[in-house]
C-alpha cells in the first residue's frame, strides 16, 4: 500500500516560479473493529499513513489496556466492506475464542487524530491506563551505565532509516534500539501516537513484551500518551527530539521511567530516571 502520493507543485525560489513534483506522506483513515464472541464493535478512527495496519490496530488495543497481549489476537486483517470507498481502511481485529476484551476502557467514544491521540477524551483518569505488567508496577528495566554518547547517536541512526520521511519530509518515527545500539524496529506514520502503535503491536505481535532491554526514540516530542503506552510495553527509557509535556514527565516519574528530551544538537535533557544514565554529579 502506497505511503507517499505525488503532486504537481509551484515551486517559488526568490522572483523565480517553476512546476515541480513532490512527495506527500498520505493520510487515510483507519476504521478498527473488533470481533469477539459473536459481536462485531466499532471501536475507532484514526487517520494515518497506510501501511503497517495489522501492527497499528493491536498496538492501539494492547496500548489502550482492551487486549492483554498476542495471546489474545486470532488475526488482524482488512475487512472488504461493501460500503466502504477504500476497503484497506477498514481492519478488523477477531479475537481467540473465550478472550473478552477490556472495554470498560473504551467506554468514551474512541476518535483520534493523527496529531493527538487523546483528542475528546474526558479526562486525565480516563486515560491513565496502568501498565499491562501490574497495576502500579514501576518499570523494571535493568538499563544501566548508559554512555551519553549512546544515546547522542541515536537519532542519526533512526535518519538513515527513515525511509517515507526522506521522500516527504512529512511523518513522525518511532523507532526500538538495543543496548548495543541495534535498530530492531521502525515505524512512520502522519501522527506520533501512530508510528508508537505500529512499533508496539509489530514488537507485540513478535512476542517481545515486555520490552525491558529497549530504548524508545521518539522523532518529535514526547507527550502523557506516548509515555502511557510505553510504560504499557514495559519500555524503561524513552528518548524525544522534542520537548516532553509536563504530565509526560509526571507520568514517567510515577513509573520510574527515564525521559529524555530535545535529543538534538548534541545535546539532551534528563527529565526522569537520571540514575540509568552515566553524568557528572549536576551543579547547584
Amino acid at each position: 500500500m502506497a505511503s507517499a502520493l505525488q503532486v504537481s507543485i509551484l515551486k517559488i525560489t526568490g522572483d523565480s516560479a517553476r512546476t515541480v513534483p513532490d512527495l506527500l506522506a498520505i493520510e487515510e483513515p483507519l476504521e478498527i473493529r473488533l470481533a469477539f464472541g459473536d459481536k462485531v464493535q466499532n471501536l475507532a478512527v484514526t487517520m494515518r499513513t497506510p501501511g503497517h495496519d495489522a501492527d497499528l490496530a493491536a498496538g492501539f488495543l494492547f496500548t489502550e489496556g482492551i487486549i492483554a497481549g498476542a495471546g489474545d489476537v486470532k488475526s488482524a486483517e482488512h475487512a472488504f466492506l461493501p460500503c466502504s470507498e477504500n476497503k484497506q481502511n477498514t481492519i478488523l481485529v477477531t479475537l481467540n475464542e473465550g478472550v473478552v476484551p477490556n472495554l470498560r476502557q473504551a467506554e468514551r467514544n474512541f476518535y483520534t487524530t493523527s496529531s493527538c491521540g487523546v483528542c475528546g477524551k474526558a479526562s486525565i483518569e480516563a486515560i491513565r491506563t496502568v501498565s499491562a505488567f501490574g497495576a502500579g508496577k514501576r518499570v523494571a528495566g535493568s538499563i544501566e551505565g548508559i554512555d551519553p554518547a549512546f544515546i547522542l547517536g541515536l537519532p542519526e541512526r533512526l535518519a538513515k532509516k527513515q525511509e517515507i520521511f526522506a521522500e516527504t519530509g512529512g511523518l513522525h518515527a518511532a523507532a526500538l534500539f538495543d543496548l548495543n545500539g541495534s535498530l530492531l524496529l521502525v515505524r512512520e506514520d502522519v501522527g506520533r501516537h501512530n508510528a508508537v502503535d505500529k512499533l508496539i503491536g509489530a514488537a507485540m505481535m513478535e512476542g517481545r513484551l515486555p520490552l525491558a532491554q529497549s530504548i524508545l526514540l521518539l522523532s518529535g516530542r514526547a507527550s502523557f500518551e506516548l509515555v502511557q503506552k510505553a510504560v504499557m510495553a514495559g519500555i524503561p527509557v524513552i528518548a524525544a527530539v522534542g520537548a516532553p509535556s509536563s504530565l509526560a514527565v509526571s507520568l514517567a516519574k510515577e513509573f520510574g521511567t527515564t525521559l529524555i528530551g530535545f535529543l538534538r544538537n548534541n545535546r539532551f535533557n534528563i527529565y526522569s530516571g537520571a540514575h540509568r544514565v552515566n553524568t557528572l554529579v549536576a551543579e547547584n
